[in-house]
């Protein structure tokens, strides 16, 4: 490793460092003994429903910008180029479709968990088979994003490699569980200006050093890294404007649409138009990220060209060529190596808690209080907070397993992306298809996943068998579900062209949430027609968003009918406003509420139930039992 060695940490740069980690446990403890100091579950798992639009949109953009991210998308972009900017194309749609479709159904049904939204359209074993898949999801990954900085860390400057994680992974675990939603919201806030302070720093000083932006540009261009736009329609191309601008959309929709982390966010916000507008507010503050990352890349081609310190011998894979770069820069300046650094763990803390949060919140609403007796809310809180206390520890284990897996890391990665898009899928066929029944969505959903495992792990065997190969280099990573997409290391497609189950095995990660998705609801519609298609009158209210509707507004009305294309979502939830999921989780989620809103409660109850229209006395008995 040669000079890597001799970079090490001043004083100042281990202070910067001990003062992010100590800030955000501060604010977790604000957040305990302040306010309503986090006794009731409501505001421990949703921030009482009280956030305003700008530190919720701050805390999405930070959810999406994990330490993976910053270390994988400059060395993306120093090693092919500025072809990865077209990735912003897809922000838009995949931010606005969210804004507009899936937040109005999700905050009128007054959901705390994205999965409760499965038991009222379909079932509760649906709603659990959702829930499982994302824990399965959520846990692989937690450990992966707690380790590889830390990891890459270690191998660039010598700091202590489980320092590191536990003092990451204690701090994360120690705020989450004490100060709830808030305080993880509001660290993610000061975590994300850490992020653009520790981003900035290194692309001033850097250009400063290669000679000013125009040089950067010069070198850039001299050396093939400017990329025009690739308007090549093969979806076995890695990067393109289709894969990239379209594909994208699909990685975004799982991420901004219905990923747990995300939805909590939304849930939080004090009214449906905050909560859109945040969707708004964190657009142009990711085209801001995207286009940080694609500097530092092109700040490092200025300063390295084509002996990179991989080929150098330097560093031993792409991940750690970003922190060699920065050492290597900022040597001369203590206390800019501790900001970066600080700005990597803020994206690893920033994730992970919400990771554990949301965690929490699904496992205590989905899988304990429909399944155990009423409970007191004081319990109920405390219960939540042991469930975030132990995906902490859990967290830590699983970077341990992480640290033992060697090249297997690439496998965990893909299997996180590889849940995206199956559960996007679960969730468009339930909200966008009346006639869609619950034996289609549990099909679907199995056979989504069977898909995505198929073409993932038969990719990752086939990379690997053709290891040997002199025109492979190294292996993709793509993660799909969280859309911290890291290429730690670059395939380089083989010609010719491959054909039949290989041609699929080479399929871009950048489609496999786009394909896994259509997989979930072609099986599932093609299932829900053969064993019975539902009718719409026979759904619960506010469940359906009526596009086929908007799409269809020409036809008359009794062919919309037939079609199940009628009701508006303003209907459903105008009148009925809140109830309908209320009344379910009034049988169900077992916590104890004050005599006047169990009387209050009642009453609305009695006017859902009389609606001749809707089978949710049928969902209240199912959800009781």
């Amino acid at each position: 490793m040669g000079d890597v060695v001799q970079m090490h940490f001043s004083t100042v740069d281990y202070v910067i460092f001990v003062v992010l980690l100590v800030a955000s446990a501060g604010i977790g403890l604000y957040y305990a003994f302040s306010g309503g100091c986090q006794r009731t579950t409501q505001e421990f798992l949703l921030a009482d429903r009280s956030m305003r639009c700008l530190p919720v949109s701050l805390s999405l953009l930070a959810t999406f910008q994990s330490a993976v991210a910053i270390l994988g998308a400059p060395s993306e972009i120093y090693t092919h180029g500025t072809q990865y900017w077209f990735l912003g194309c897809s922000y838009f749609l995949g931010l606005l479709i969210p804004a507009h479709i899936f937040i109005p159904v999700f905050y009128r049904l007054r959901l705390s968990s994205a999965y409760q939204y499965l038991e009222l359209r379909f079932s509760k074993s649906v709603r659990i088979c959702g829930t499982v898949t994302f824990i399965f999801q959520m846990v692989i990954y937690m450990g992966v994003v707690l380790y590889a900085p830390a990891l890459a860390l270690n191998a660039v400057t010598g700091f202590d490699l489980w320092g590191a994680v536990m003092a990451m992974g204690l701090v994360c675990t120690l705020y989450t569980a004490l100060g709830g939603l808030k305080a993880v919201i509001w660290t993610d806030v000061f975590q994300t200006i850490v992020m653009f302070a520790g981003q900035l720093a290194v692309i001033i000083v850097g250009t400063h050093q290669a000679g000013g932006i125009a040089e950067v540009w010069r070198k850039a261009q001299n050396g093939s890294r400017i990329s025009g736009l690739d308007l090549n329609p093969d979806p076995l191309e890695r990067h393109t404007f289709w894969t990239l601008g379209v594909g994208g959309i699909f990685l975004m929709l799982a991420l901004y649409g219905v990923n747990q982390a995300q939805v909590q966010r939304y849930l939080s916000s004090r009214t449906e138009k905050e909560a859109i507008m945040s969707c708004y507010v964190v657009f142009p503050c990711q085209q801001i990220v995207l286009t940080l990352g694609c500097l530092m890349g092109l700040v490092m081609y200025a300063r390295y060209g084509e002996e990179s310190p991989l080929d150098q011998g330097y560093v031993n894979s792409n991940d750690q060529m970003v922190l060699y770069f920065v050492m290597d820069v900022l040597k001369d300046l203590p206390g800019l190596p501790g900001l970066f650094v600080a700005c990597l763990f803020s994206g690893a803390l920033s994730t992970i808690s919400s990771a554990f949060n949301s965690l929490a919140t699904v496992t205590m609403e989905d899988l304990i209080k429909p399944h155990v007796r009423p409970m007191t809310e004081a319990r109920a809180t405390l219960l939540s907070k042991m469930l975030a206390l132990a995906y902490g520890l859990v967290c830590l284990a699983m970077a341990y397993i992480a640290s033992l897996m060697g090249s297997v890391l690439q496998a965990a990665l893909s299997i996180f992306g590889m849940v995206g898009g199956p559960l996007l899928g679960l969730f468009c066929l339930g909200m966008f298809f009346p006639w869609a029944n619950s034996t289609g969505a549990l099909v679907g959903l199995a056979s989504g996943l069977v898909m995505a495992f198929w073409i993932g792990i038969g990719s990752f065997v086939s990379r690997m068998s053709a290891s040997a190969s002199p025109m492979i280099n190294a292996t993709v990573i793509p993660d799909v579900g969280n859309m911290t997409i890291a290429v730690m290391t670059t395939l380089i497609t083989p010609k010719p062209r491959p054909s039949g189950v290989q041609a699929l095995y080479s399929l871009s990660y950048m489609w496999y949430s786009a394909h896994n998705s259509a997989t979930v609801v072609v099986v599932g519609l093609l299932v829900s027609f053969l064993t019975g298609p539902w009718k719409e009158k026979e759904l619960n209210p506010g469940t359906i968003y009526p596009v086929l509707g908007n799409l269809l507004f020409f036809l008359p009305q009794r062919y919309r009918e037939k079609l199940c294309c009628v009701t508006p979502l303003e209907d459903n939830s105008k009148g009925l406003d809140h109830q309908p999921y209320q009344m379910a989780q009034k049988e169900s989620n077992g916590v104890a509420y004050t005599k006047e809103e169990d009387k209050l409660r009642d009453e609305e109850g009695e006017k859902i139930t009389a609606q001749p229209t809707c089978n949710l006395a049928h969902t209240v008995q199912e959800t009781a039992l």
